[in-house]
């Protein structure tokens, strides 16, 4: 992160409150709309666009071309109209000349067939000419608008995640293992490719993990899956640093788009000046508020605790889906209010005006086909008049005591095939340990592995696959000293390469855990019965996957209730160290966490929320979202004023069903 850009940010809201706008794409509209989409920008209180992101053809409509005069007139009538920009480069469709002229710019899938342009997203991240007319283009891009008064942020690509199984991706791929791995002999070694005769005389051989008549070396797949991650990551930091040596000081990001299986994005997070991200959860999933909140807590995390910016999500629907439900408005501002109450300092939208035309014609946007006078406008209206409301809030910080560790390299190769089942899902168990923590409203910070865990008195690792040994020294470290540590299944199975560590397992953890197994076994569709071994929580299932395990000195707290491994541990507890050595069933899971959670003295927001209420605390603000069935009544000792009204509460406040109240404590005289 460059430090002058990062306060860059900060000052923005500062400045600005709650940055609050969306995409805006005027290349498909004449002048004439573009000064009614300014007065309309301001009649919501927008203060924040993002601009040009799939202009290149606009912008180059020939090779070398250079057609910037339509950007300078939409800049200067933003600017004038208050409203900042966030200038994109439009590097992530390149026009189709490129892939025509070039098709080696063009992406190869799996199977050996190339891409063609006419969509987007069309580039191979490894192609030499794609990167250099990526440069050209957005060299002069910055060189024309560093110093532009509205441009206050820059947005580079868009949406980073493509995939190149083609000769260029090769040859990259080959020279990224050198720099990992040193030789075709240390290569040979990581990758164990004494197996099925797979030894590499000379890297020269070596290919991107295309298709093959069986199963593909897991090691080779989990390191395509890191250079993938980290060749699009160099394609950002090409176009940041060129616009950076143009002369531009503005904050620079990319779009993220939450827990991304194809990008890493642990290793993009100090790259980025404020982090940023997509979400667009589902209306039709009752889950999709939970999913939501650990994207949130993650995309806070990747920002070390700072605000960040929710800088794409739907008002209504979107069209990509095979039934898209849409939003009401009441539920979309809910979407916003859970991203503020979890560190985001920008709410926007995908797009501002609804395109007639091309792939996205039913996405909603801000403005709708039907214009201005609509329930969509009229809600993006009350948003903005919210966000204006939750100025005070911008720049706070949320305190957490509990933390979800993640890693994206484990969750890779634990989804490799030939494992005891392919029904075992490693993102699945992140959001079901996750789910007890929202439901009781209790802070929480999701951090990487190996990471400093000093400040948490509750640590979970719901699924950790790959474990190094620095990984398990940190969790030992918070068990030593008080902190109630929490292992779930399938967890300290192998090392960086994928190689499975021999010895009983977890290999790195059974000190820690105080037991120990043999085995991973697959486990019948019915589930195997489980007891608590005194009593203290219901009788439940295990199921999916376990693990032959016994205690060498843990105590038992759930083990199988009957068969041939009766009284094998399932839950045991070291301690403050516990192991869930199964995928066990809700209501025993969510006891765990219970237990957990008092054993550490750790609570939510609130005491006791209501089912359906979620309760975040940012810095004095509490936000108290009602998603339930009904309206909610909630005991609040002492004299309150909720930010969004400006109303006045005594004792208790009352969130009515689909409604939000942000309260904060206030003084009595």
């Amino acid at each position: 992160m460059n430090s002058v850009a990062v306060t860059a940010f900060a000052e923005l809201p500062a400045e600005r409150g709650i940055l609050f706008g969306g995409d805006y794409n005027p290349e498909q509209w004449s002048p004439e709309v573009w000064r009614e989409d300014v007065a309309l920008m301001q009649r919501a209180g927008v203060n924040l666009v993002t601009v040009g992101v799939f202009s290149w053809a606009e912008l180059e409509p020939t090779p070398g071309a250079r057609e910037f005069g339509w950007l300078d007139e939409v800049l200067d009538l933003l600017h004038a109209g208050g409203i900042a920009v966030d200038l994109a480069t439009p590097t992530a469709s390149p026009p189709p000349w490129l892939g025509v002229r070039h098709p080696d710019t063009l992406p190869v899938d799996r199977d050996g067939v190339r891409l063609i342009a006419g969509s987007r997203n069309q580039f191979s991240p490894s192609s030499r000419v794609y990167r250099q007319a990526a440069r050209a283009i957005t060299a002069d891009l910055a060189s024309r608008y560093a110093q532009h008064p509205a441009v206050r942020m820059w947005h580079v690509g868009n949406e980073y995640g493509q995939i190149d199984h083609g000769d260029e991706a090769a040859r990259a791929f080959r020279e990224w293992l050198l720099r990992r791995y040193g030789s075709i002999e240390e290569i040979n070694r990581a990758w164990g490719t004494a197996f099925w005769a797979q030894r590499y005389s000379d890297v020269a051989e070596i290919l991107p993990p295309r298709r093959a008549p069986y199963l593909i070396n897991p090691t080779q797949s989990l390191d395509f899956r890191r250079f993938t991650s980290d060749e699009l990551r160099d394609c950002y930091r090409e176009l940041r640093d060129t616009i950076r040596e143009a002369g531009a000081t503005q904050p620079i990001t990319t779009n993220f788009m939450g827990a991304f299986a194809h990008v890493d994005y642990w290793s993009w997070a100090d790259q980025v000046d404020v982090v940023s991200d997509d979400q667009y959860p589902d209306p039709a999933d009752p889950e999709s508020p939970l999913d939501m909140a650990f994207v949130q807590d993650l995309m806070r995390g990747l920002g070390g605790g700072a605000p960040w910016i929710l800088m794409e999500q739907a008002i209504s629907a979107v069209q990509w889906r095979p039934h898209n439900l849409p939003k009401t408005p009441a539920r979309a501002r809910l979407d916003s209010l859970q991203a503020i109450a979890r560190g985001a300092d920008g709410i926007c939208f995908f797009q501002w005006r609804q395109s007639t035309a091309g792939a996205e014609r039913f996405h909603s946007a801000m403005l709708p086909h039907a214009g201005a006078d609509t329930e969509v406008f009229a809600g993006v209206c009350r948003q903005g008049a919210d966000l204006r409301r939750l100025r005070p809030v911008a720049g706070e910080r949320i305190a957490a005591r509990t933390a979800v560790l993640f890693d994206w390299p484990s969750w890779w190769a634990s989804e490799e095939p030939a494992r005891p089942t392919s029904r075992f899902d490693g993102l699945e168990q992140m959001r079901r340990w996750y789910r007890p923590l929202w439901r009781r409203s209790v802070p929480v910070d999701v951090v990487r592995f190996g990471a400093d865990l000093s400040g948490y008195d509750v640590v979970l690792l719901p699924h950790g696959y790959v474990l190094r040994p620095e990984d398990a020294a940190r969790l030992t470290e918070a068990a030593e000293r008080g902190a109630q540590v929490v292992v779930g299944p399938f967890s300290g199975v192998a090392d960086e390469r994928g190689h499975i560590l021999t010895g009983r397992s977890p290999a790195l953890l059974r000190d820690l855990l105080g037991v120990s197994g043999e085995e991973w076994i697959a486990l019948p569709d019915d589930g195997v019965v489980l007891e608590s071994a005194d009593g203290r929580w219901p009788a439940s299932v295990a199921h999916t996957l376990g693990e032959k395990l016994r205690s060498d000195g843990a105590e038992i707290l759930a083990q199988v209730a009957s068969g041939d491994d009766a009284g094998r541990p399932v839950v045991t507890r070291n301690g403050s160290a516990w192991y869930v050595g199964a995928v066990v069933g809700d209501d025993l899971l969510d006891a765990v966490v219970g237990d957990v959670l008092a054993a550490a003295g750790v609570s939510g927001a609130i005491a006791d929320a209501p089912a359906g209420v979620e309760a975040v605390r940012r810095g004095d603000a509490l936000f108290l979202l009602n998603r339930g069935s009904a309206d909610a009544t909630i005991p609040l000792p002492g004299a309150w004023i909720d930010l969004l009204t400006d109303d006045e509460l005594d004792d208790r406040v009352v969130v009515p069903r689909g409604d939000a109240r942000v309260v904060t404590e206030r003084r009595v005289t």
